[in-house]
């Protein structure tokens, strides 16, 4: 990663270098194929070309936009094979729990996409999801789409607030990635405790 980031620096002074559009677009699709990819690195790095290089909004925006709903749609095609899968016996627990999160896709799925960009680490399972809830695939690319602008419009103002620092907003992000992941970790948390909950109040007095 650190040889990317040092690549495409070198085409930092040639605004809106060819190459360095199509390394902003690759990373942002590769994040959604294989979510350990640092991909937001690459586009902080792309809000550092703007404030702080005069690369074009849009060029930029646009190659990461365009590169996050290819990786998307890979996630939502899968989700799509899998929901015309045949379901086996085996597993009746397992698929009882996926249908439930279909089904709160199903209803809320316009929010929860918008949200994607916002959750690190999760990112796939949104797209997934929406293709396992038969989400047509005009609200997928407007819902996703919103979301990433948004997102990269709030790295570009944090990358001017910062003077154009990639140090500074990688530590940013590591901040909100931890809190982001707390808020998570607290909700699965509470999740949980009411279920526990829920299970022992049904249970017949007396039983164990």
């Amino acid at each position: 990663m650190h040889s990317l980031i040092e690549w495409l620096i070198g085409f930092a002074s040639e605004q809106n270098h060819p190459l360095g559009l199509v390394a902003l677009f690759g990373s942002a699709a590769v994040e959604y194929v294989f979510p350990p990819f640092p991909g937001d690195t690459i586009t902080l790095l792309g809000a550092v070309l703007i404030t702080g290089y005069g690369w074009s909004w849009w060029a930029v925006t646009g190659a990461v936009v365009a590169g996050s709903l290819l990786g998307s749609f890979a996630d939502y095609w899968l989700g799509v094979r899998l929901r015309s899968r045949p379901r086996s016996g085996k597993h009746t627990k397992r698929w009882a729990a996926v249908d439930r999160v279909v089904a709160r896709f199903e209803r809320h799925g316009p929010a929860y996409l918008i949200l994607n960009r916002f959750v690190p680490g999760l990112r796939a399972l949104f797209f997934v999801a929406a293709g396992m809830a038969g989400m047509r695939r005009r609200d997928v690319l407007l819902y996703g789409g919103l979301s990433v602008a948004l997102w990269s419009a709030l790295l570009i103002a944090l990358g001017a607030a910062l003077g154009a620092n990639l140090e500074a907003l990688e530590r940013w992000m590591r901040r909100y990635s931890a809190v982001a992941w707390a808020i998570l970790g607290g909700a699965l948390l509470a999740y949980l405790i009411v279920r526990l909950v829920r299970r022992t109040r049904r249970r017949p007095p007396g039983q164990a």
